[in-house]
């Protein structure tokens, strides 16, 4: 099934690029304004994908903190009730020494 999705996405792809290169040089811009149309194309691009980067790296970081966070809240809670769990085990014990 695997192979089959693999291979389908490889033809499309593909034929996307097929189709793109035949609409580039069919395209009604002289090749000088095409270029220089696909140089804005590609910086806006790189433009957009380095703000992209940027963002999810920023989300990850801010994911990262909070499961930091959640992790010690966590930990806290369990060694609270661990605390909590003890007192009377305690204090049962101490009882038991004392009779």
């Amino acid at each position: 099934m695997t192979e089959k999705i693999d291979s389908n996405a490889g033809y499309f792809l593909a034929g996307l690029t097929i189709g793109s290169l035949i609409g580039i040089f069919f395209a009604p811009k002289s090749g000088e304004g095409t270029r220089k149309y696909l140089s804005k194309k590609l910086n806006q691009g790189k433009k957009q994908a380095r703000k992209t980067a940027r963002e999810l790296s920023e989300r990850a970081d801010d994911l990262f903190e909070r499961g930091k966070e959640l992790v010690n809240e966590t930990k806290e809670e369990i060694a609270a009730q661990l605390d909590e769990a003890e007192k009377p085990h305690t204090a049962e014990k101490s009882k038991a020494k004392a009779v």
